[in-house]
């Protein structure tokens, strides 16, 4: 256990030191040296931070003999993890790296906030509680980050777009004129992008969620408690229904729904976060109150 935790503590400096890498190599190849030589460096930090994640949740899994998603900072690492893959899958897909701007601060955000903000108690390797003993713990809570995983890059993708959309209107007349056709086909993959996503995510959420209610009927004889937590999770289905029905149904694209999608992004942390760290319900870590 003293051997495992010396490692696992190299381990956080390590994608701490990769988080911050990642985020100053963005900024710098987009935004402030636009014309350097280096490319797909940012791929391969978060290629390398999904592995040190990787190996990081494996020995947690070994050294707890379950599952290392018993608690907030499991499933924040696990977050992270799923956030960087999916990044890492539009990048290979988009063959640009300026959306990296606003993912390398994501996920550096993410990092921070999971190492330095939560006690050393949620931090560390705990044996499961009686309630999480079931094999629907892999299912439900896997399947959960994920959608929110897939559910927040969508909604900053939509963010991407409002700022993206700003800057242009405010700071570039003339390259808003004289690229019109190029920016616009940017626009378009941005906005497409951002619906890919969120229908994919939705679909999870939507997984997650009946999952989650056949677990609590097997736990607490109930399907649906109206726990916080789960009139959130209803609460952002709903929100992330109405943008993917009205883009289906009355051909909302570009600002609306990214208006839309980014009031999603609020919505998702305070379901994940804000319910559980306040200690409410069956679900809260609550270390807020204490």
């Amino acid at each position: 256990m003293t051997y495992f935790n010396s490692f696992e503590f190299s381990l956080r400096n390590l994608y701490f030191l990769l988080s911050c890498s990642i985020t100053v190599y963005y900024w710098i190849k987009n935004i402030f040296i636009s014309n350097i030589k280096i490319k797909n460096f940012g791929f391969y930090f978060i290629l390398l931070l999904v592995i040190v994640l990787t190996i990081q949740l494996i020995g947690r899994w070994i050294t707890s003999g379950h599952f290392p998603l018993s608690g907030l900072y499991e499933s924040l690492l696990f977050l992270t993890w799923s956030v960087s893959i999916i990044y890492l899958y539009i990048e290979k897909y988009l063959q640009t790296e300026f959306i990296g701007v606003i993912i390398g601060p994501f996920i550096l955000c993410l990092v921070t906030f999971t190492e330095f903000s939560l006690p050393l108690e949620l931090q560390s390797t705990q044996p499961l509680v009686p309630a999480l003993q079931s094999n629907w713990l892999v299912m439900h809570v896997s399947v959960m980050i994920l959608s929110y995983a897939g559910l927040l890059i969508g909604s900053l993708m939509s963010i991407i777009y409002l700022l993206f959309e700003k800057i242009i209107g405010l700071y570039s007349p003339i390259i808003k004129t004289t690229k019109s056709n190029q920016i616009g086909l940017y626009f378009q993959l941005l906005d497409n992008l951002s619906y890919r996503i969120i229908g994919i995510g939705f679909c999870f959420l939507t997984l997650g969620i009946l999952s989650g209610a056949v677990w609590a009927n097997e736990t607490w004889g109930t399907y649906w408690s109206w726990d916080p937590k789960e009139t959130w999770a209803l609460i952002t289905w709903l929100v992330f229904a109405i943008y993917l029905h009205t883009r289906l149904l009355y051909n909302w694209n570009g600002e609306k729904s990214a208006l839309l999608g980014s009031f999603g992004f609020v919505i998702i942390w305070i379901c994940y976060l804000g319910v559980n760290i306040l200690g409410k319900g069956l679900h809260s870590y609550g270390f807020l109150t204490n």
